[in-house]
């Protein structure tokens, strides 16, 4: 919660460094050994490299030279050293100025690179807050997300989506803050519905001052940086005080903002007295899988928590694990003052300087013994185990519904990826291809891709199909033929990583290809696959809809094999149908999405010289597209903006359409 944002890190990617080229055809200890007598000993930041080229692991030390050392030597090592140093092929060096540095690049890198070997934090996503603008003179309240700006207050962050939205809604019941953009504000001539329901105090017509809608921006911003009791006490004195005038309509208004205030911190279960501000850590170990619950508490209230299960090998230790998710955790977060963990971590001293280098301020990371603390991170730690539980209870379940798959289809191993392909259009416009992706940890999400199908006349659904396979498996084909150009210099320069990301993700090969549809579209893939010399490698499955198109009649097609029908109620039957729907909803999100950018659209927006300025003066003078199609010359050089050469411009676009 603060008003600008943190000191930010140094540039990571630029840091001062050197870097040790691999060299001839040496592998495992040969290739350390081979590096380790040119090595400083000065920190930095080592990567290992396996023979195509994927980074094996990122590592840091105080001392490279001595760090290495242990590697070179080749012997007690834990079975998953040892493999890691057996596949090495290369390394590459950065040396930085300070261990520090060392620790916050080597987080950075992993974060990107994903390497194999090192414990990797998964669902990075971006969190919400909540912000109120202070450059209006009637601020408005909002979820955010993304970078921050200047003049605007920001409170968070929140564990998801969903608990910001549940704030939002009872802090405008609280505090009637208006959470509408400045153009409808603008063009409001009559309060709207949230004024009805007693959500806004429509200062957009008036109904409230200036003055008065600031003290209530003041009361709300006081709420959330903690100082809600004092607030709930001052609101209740004045709600006495009005009743006591006979002033009941004012009281009951002060009434539902007191019992909207009481809501918030009922419905936040813990809230503790002893800290402010703490992001609190829980971890649970078990047969190698792990889970971190993280709770948020800002303003001593509790604004919520999400697990996280994290990537590593199995004799990973709790305390290493989750060392290595917090370097990781805030290397695109602001940190707070306080961090507690479960564990004691073996390298607190050096995250606490690191942590507190980049927020610009003191932070402490405490595995605290005693007290309210200790009792806070047992709640998280708890509540880890029992996300844990869960987890491994899907993952099995998962497992046996993708051997079950295998039976089904005859295939000799568990696949491991299975890709759903639908198309999405009406009568041909609009038309996209979607595939997603499923696996032993369920739904793929980040893997998802759509397509825009470009020759989609006249609605021919097989062309579509061989449009989109042909582009999917071609590029399959490409990428997995080249090189993979690296996402870090051997400056420690990031480059091409969003690029590299992508590619990385789209040369994983299927196990599984199911198609929504009969025999004649499995026999389209199946051409195409056949003329990119694929047929032998992919299993491909059409899942044709049943008789009156019936969920539980569905037939399967697969080549060179009879149509053959499922039990209704086989539970790997039951997961196909999901995969089906979920492609089908995915691509149907993907088509609304293109049509209603398409509808929103305004023929203007092609001429160039039209700007949203000039798009807006010359929309209010004629009214619509069709209005400026009808109009003259000389009356589209009255708009203001439009001079006879742009006049001429739009007369000519028109004429042409």
């Amino acid at each position: 919660m603060s008003k600008a944002d943190s000191t930010p890190l140094p540039d990571l990617a630029n840091l001062p460094g050197e870097a040790t080229p691999a060299k001839g055809v040496l592998q495992g200890v040969e290739v350390i050994r081979d590096h380790l007598r040119r090595l400083p000993g000065k920190p930095g930041v080592y990567r290992m490299i396996g023979a195509d080229g994927e980074v094996l692991y990122v590592g840091k030390a105080k001392n490279l030279k001595n760090r290495v050392t242990s590697y070179a030597r080749g012997l007690g090592h834990s079975n998953r050293i040892a493999r890691m140093i057996d596949l090495t092929r290369a390394m590459e060096f950065v040396v930085t100025a300070t261990e520090t540095e060392a620790l916050l690049l080597e987080a950075n890198l992993i974060k990107r690179l994903r390497p194999r070997f090192n414990i990797l934090m998964r669902d990075d996503k971006s969190f919400p807050y909540i912000s109120i603008r202070r450059d209006h003179a009637a601020p408005q309240i909002a979820k955010h997300r993304g970078a921050r700006a200047k003049n605007v207050d920001y409170f968070g962050p929140f564990a998801s989506a969903w608990a910001v939205n549940a704030s939002l809604t009872t802090l405008q019941k609280a505090f009637l803050l208006r959470s509408c953009t400045d153009s409808v504000y603008d063009g409001r001539s009559r309060p709207c519905m949230l004024h009805q329901i007693k959500r806004c105090s429509a200062p957009c017509v008036g109904l409230i001052s200036e003055a008065d809608y600031g003290e209530l921006v003041d009361e709300a911003t006081a709420f959330l940086r903690g100082k809600s009791v004092d607030l709930q006490k001052r609101l209740a004195d004045d709600m006495h005080e009005a009743a006591e005038s006979l002033d009941f309509e004012r009281a009951a208004r002060l009434r539902d903002r007191i019992k909207a205030l009481a809501s918030i911190r009922a419905v936040q279960g813990i809230n503790p007295q002893s800290f402010q501000e703490a992001d609190v850590f829980g971890v649970a170990l078990n047969g190698g899988m792990s889970c971190i619950q993280v709770f948020f508490f800002r303003a001593g209230q509790n604004w919520g928590n999400r697990a996280y299960f994290p990537k590593h090998e199995k004799d990973t230790t709790e305390a290493e694990i989750l060392d290595a998710f917090l370097a990781q955790f805030y290397d695109d977060k602001p940190a707070p003052s306080l961090i507690l963990t479960s564990h004691v971590l073996p390298e607190a001293e050096l995250l606490e300087e690191a942590l507190s280098l980049r927020m610009d301020m003191k932070v402490e990371i405490r595995c605290p013994q005693r007290g309210e603390k200790r009792d806070t991170v047992a709640h998280a730690t708890s509540n880890a185990r029992e996300a844990l539980a869960r987890k491994m209870a899907e993952s099995s379940t998962q497992t046996k519904l993708l051997d079950g798959v295998a039976d089904v289809f005859g295939l000799a191993a568990t696949p491991q990826r299975i890709e759903v392909y639908d198309n999405s259009h009406i009568q041909g416009s609009h038309a996209v291809g979607a595939m997603i992706v499923a696996g032993p940890d369920g739904f793929e999400k980040s893997q998802y891709r759509k397509w825009t199908i470009k020759d989609s006349k006249g609605g021919d659904d097989f062309a579509m199909m061989r449009e989109v396979f042909t582009r999917r498996f071609a590029r399959l084909l490409q990428s997995d033929t080249e090189d993979l150009p690296p996402s870090v210099d051997m400056e420690g320069n990031l480059i091409d990583e969003g690029g590299r990301k992508n590619r990385q993700q789209d040369i994983a090969w299927p196990d599984i290809v199911l198609i929504d549809g009969g025999e004649q579209q499995l026999a389209v893939v199946t051409e195409v696959a056949k003329e990119l010399g694929l047929d032998e490698d992919i299993t491909l499955i059409s899942m044709a809809k049943g008789v009156d198109r019936d969920a539980g009649r569905e037939f399967f097609h697969l080549p060179g094999r009879q149509p053959f029908r499922l039990e209704p109620k086989d539970p790997v039957l039951y997961y196909l149908q999901r995969l089906r729907d979920e492609a089908h909803r995915f691509a149907i999100g993907a088509h609304r999405q293109k049509r209603s950018i398409a509808i929103s659209r305004n023929p203007l927006d092609e001429i160039a010289g039209v700007g949203p300025m000039r798009k807006k003066a010359i929309l209010a003078r004629f009214g619509s597209a069709r209005g400026v199609a009808r109009a003259s010359l000389s009356e589209l050089m009255e708009v203001p903006g439009v001079n006879e050469e742009l006049a001429t411009r739009i007369l000519a676009y028109f004429q042409r359409t």
